[in-house]
């Protein structure tokens, strides 16, 4: 059976005081659940911090981008060696804000995603259509095409190391979430399409998360579908009372 993963992206929010105080309030409020994985994905200059924080919790930590090179004339990057120095497990590649802010390709994209694996991270790899792509159905086309190119060239042993996040960006940060149904077409959609691509056994164990908007007063619902095994979380992951009320409703 997957467990249920729910992943906090704090995004550009939070300075040290207030990581101290978010964190704290989580860790006071988490109840005990084996089927449940907590992740907190800070921003850099908090992951320190949290690191010392959730030593003694099973919070795992993880970061919110990283280059795919060792090291280098980057100015205002961060490497995966420097992530794993202070503590970090898992890292977000391929949020839609990287790629349609920032302008990060697929290819960029897989480059990350085999650089993190072949360092000993678990990336948390985002995949989303725009509301525009949603409307002329062109969803699957969207999702099928972004899964081939950022997972190309990594194998099935090292998707075992691997989440996926359905994120429709037109639910991102915007109050509308996509229906349970609609999210869970989309889920079996990638199910399918990762046995297609590796065997039904790598699908079948895959985590696979949606993030749009999930709250607690949604979040019930859209974690009992059956391809659904988590949530990647955006602005509710800033209050502990909304994180929890997401957590514990598994």
């Amino acid at each position: 059976m997957r467990k249920k993963v729910i992943a906090g992206n704090w995004k550009m929010h939070k300075d040290i005081k207030e990581t101290i105080e978010l964190i704290s309030g989580i860790k006071n409020g988490l109840t005990p659940n084996e089927n449940r994985e907590v992740i907190v994905c800070p921003p850099f200059t908090s992951l320190e911090t949290a690191f010392a924080l959730l030593k003694e919790s099973n919070i795992g930590l993880g970061a919110q981008n990283m280059h795919f090179e060792d090291s280098g004339a980057f100015t205002g990057e961060i490497s995966a060696s420097m992530l794993k120095s202070v503590g970090c497990k898992y890292v977000i590649l391929g949020h839609s804000e990287r790629r349609n802010v920032f302008g990060e390709a697929d290819e960029m994209i897989n480059k990350k995603m085999l650089k993190a694996l072949n360092s000993g991270l678990n990336p948390i790899f985002c995949v989303g259509e725009t509301l525009e792509q949603r409307e002329n159905g062109t969803t699957n086309s969207i999702i099928e095409n972004q899964i081939r190119k950022g997972l190309d060239s990594i194998s099935a042993q090292q998707l075992e190391n691997t989440i996926i996040a359905y994120e429709p960006v037109w639910a991102i940060g915007t109050g509308k979430t996509a229906t349970p149904d609609q999210a869970q077409e989309v889920h079996k959609f990638i199910r399918t399409l990762i046995a297609d691509i590796y065997d039904e056994k790598t699908a079948g164990s895959l985590i696979i998360q949606y993030g749009g908007s999930v709250k607690p007063e949604n979040s019930s619902e859209l974690l009992n579908q059956p391809d659904i095994d988590g949530a990647l979380v955006g602005g509710a992951c800033l209050k502990p009372d909304l994180f929890l009320g997401i957590i514990n409703s598994i």
